[in-house]
């Protein structure tokens, strides 16, 4: 399957979808550190740069398209502007989504969007003929020492089989996996790591970043439900 990614960031998804045996065939990001990262990791992948500015019309079509748009506009760490945010670009994915037709998207954002801005987005797929499962997994669900809950939305057009769950359309779907074993806790560097190329850069792009292991569970699911007949 190969996969379309927006909102790229460091890759945390991609890696994730690769893993669960899913090919990357193009990016989408502007960050000027990320896209240094992007370019060791994979260096023959394009990387469409500007969702705003992109023709989808003109972009190869894909299986999977994936993105974990900007939280700003719902965080509970912010201001909560929600649509109003110049940071609100939920609608160039939704357009990508709409124009490419993959057989499967896979969102990602803050749980505070569930409370603020999640009805609009389960809408938009809904019109442009798209039903979805969702549910809000911690990384301690794949066996992370800590919660860092986020939002996951898997969708797919009417009609499709669903990944390997319940038909219940009237309530959020159970995407989250069985704890497994845990990691070993990081060791503690103190306050500040000195002495680190790009600490700040860094640090910023692991905070936005999600859990390859939490991407690589959704990947599995949606390879397997892809088998299944209708």
């Amino acid at each position: 399957m190969r996969v379309g990614s927006l909102f790229t960031g460091i890759g945390g998804i991609d890696l994730g979808l690769e893993r669960a045996g899913m090919t990357v065939a193009w990016q989408a990001e502007i960050d000027p550190y990320c896209c240094q990262v992007l370019a060791k990791h994979w260096p023959d992948v394009p990387n469409l740069g500007n969702v705003t500015s992109i023709n989808w019309e003109d972009v190869e079509r894909v299986d999977v398209i994936c993105g974990g748009y900007p939280c700003q506009p719902f965080s509970v760490a912010g201001t909560r502007h929600g649509e109003s945010d110049p940071r609100h670009l939920w609608p160039h994915m939704r357009d990508a989504i709409r124009v490419l037709r993959p057989r499967w998207a896979l969102l990602e954002n803050v749980a505070g969007h569930l409370s603020l801005g999640f009805g609009r987005v389960l809408g938009d797929l809904a019109e442009i003929g798209y039903n979805a499962q969702w549910d809000c997994i911690p990384a301690a669900a794949v066996g992370a020492p800590h919660r860092r809950d986020r939002v996951f939305v898997v969708a797919y057009p009417n009609g499709k089989s669903e990944p390997g769950l319940p038909n219940n359309a009237t309530a959020p779907r159970k995407l989250v996996p069985n704890p497994g074993e845990r990691w070993a806790a990081e060791p503690d560097v103190g306050r500040v790591a000195y002495g680190v190329p790009n600490r700040v850069d860094r640090l910023r792009a692991l905070g936005n970043a999600v859990v390859p292991q939490v991407a690589e569970h959704l990947g599995n699911l949606i390879m397997k439900a892809d088998r299944c007949p209708l």
